[in-house]
């Protein structure tokens, strides 16, 4: 029924609803009955936490994208699904290498996490295990470092992110930075290459400023000075 007020407010009407807005306000009504139990079962997702920082020298599992490169001193973890005895945890040797049960020395250093997965998983399925379900994980990054000297305000070593990817300036943003005196275009970098001691000299402020310049990525084992300004 509808109150209908008169504007004297003398007088009161009422009317009944028609048959058709009765109808329609029960649909509404039961639609939102629905609309409201249902969103009562849906259970938000978690908001999963953020990616703990990588550290070389934490002792935390971390579990590196497939394409991370294996390096000598990496400590890392194999496991075949249901195949409890294939569990290794080791670091991988000076030479590049672990051993692991049926197979033995398995060379990885140089091989991303999915090649040395796969070359694992290979192995076993040829004359082991059928079809092996193999998992590699990153247990504890090597430590990596570059020496930084001359002109900088924290002379020393450096040390690489586990994930690489590190270039000239952001080492010498690690070092604290220039001098007062230094020139940021006399830079060397010497670096060991196939037992040769290699020199490359790098204008760190063409870098720095021109965008058209490719970034100088370092290498484990770099040595970089920064030279001194003549004026």
């Amino acid at each position: 029924m509808i109150l209908l007020t008169s504007r004297t407010g003398l007088a009161l009407v009422r009317r009944p609803i028609p048959l058709s807005r009765r109808v329609t306000t029960i649909v509404l009504a039961l639609l939102l009955g629905i609309v409201y139990a249902t969103a009562q079962d849906v259970t938000p997702a978690a908001t999963p936490p953020p990616n703990a920082a990588l550290s070389s020298s934490g002792s935390s599992t971390h579990a590196p994208s497939d394409s991370y490169v294996l390096r000598n001193n990496d400590l890392i973890k194999v496991t075949v699904f249901q195949e409890d005895d294939m569990t290794t945890e080791t670091r991988i040797s000076k030479s590049g290498y672990i051993t692991l049960p049926l197979l033995g020395a398995v060379q990885v250093t140089g091989k991303s996490v999915a090649e040395a997965t796969n070359e694992i998983r290979t192995k076993l399925d040829k004359d082991y295990i059928i079809n092996p379900q193999v998992t590699l994980t990153v247990m504890q990054y090597a430590e990596q470092w570059v020496t930084v000297l001359g002109e900088v305000q924290k002379p020393g070593q450096v040390e690489i992110p586990p994930e690489g990817g590190l270039d000239l300036l952001g080492a010498i943003a690690l070092a604290g930075g220039y001098t007062r005196v230094a020139d940021p275009s006399r830079v060397i970098v010497r670096r060991v290459i196939n037992g040769r001691d290699v020199v490359a000299r790098v204008n760190a402020y063409m870098l720095a400023h021109d965008t058209q310049t490719q970034e100088f990525l370092v290498q484990p084992g770099d040595r970089i000075s920064v030279g001194e300004s003549m004026f």
